[in-house]
This record gives structure tokens, sequence and C-alpha cells, in this order.
């Protein structure tokens, strides 16, 4: 059973709808910004989703952090194909 402090995943989660206003910004609904620690300031990343017809935000330092774990991992990937060239 997971402690009360830890974070347990989850699926996706639904924190409300957004309007474009006329410059084009959107409001992050509170309940999204305290749940996922965003703050004033932060710097998001915006992509399209998979297919094209959705938008996906994430933190860029999470961004970081991923692509710093998969150079790490392709590395490793990298050096296990040399040695077996050998």
């Amino acid at each position: 059973m997971a402690k009360q402090n830890e974070k347990q995943e989850h699926g996706p989660e639904f924190y409300g709808s957004a309007t474009v206003g006329e410059r084009g910004q959107i409001v992050i609904p509170a309940d999204a910004r305290q749940k996922l620690d965003i703050n004033p300031g932060d710097k998001l990343l915006i992509f399209s989703g998979m297919h094209g017809n959705s938008l996906n935000v994430m933190k860029s330092e999470q961004v970081a952090k991923f692509v710093s774990r998969t150079m790490q991992k392709l590395s490793r990937i990298g050096e296990i194909a040399r040695e077996e060239e050998k």
C-alpha cells in the first residue's frame, strides 16, 4: 500500500475546460496547476498529440529529465551493440 505522501500513478485526469482568448491564451485550471505543481514563471512546452488533433503540455524541466534518461539508456544500448560487434 502506498504511503499518503507518495504520488500514486493514475491514468489521465480531466481538470476542466479553458476558453482560448483573443490573444490565443488559455488559463490552466487551478486544480491542474496545484496537482501538477505548475507555478507562475514555469516554462511549459507544447506538443501536438500522437494524431495531431490534441495538445500536450509539459513542464520543460520534466522534458529535460526525460531526454536525459533516454539519452543514458540509448548510450548503454550503443555500448552493448558495440560489444556484440567485437
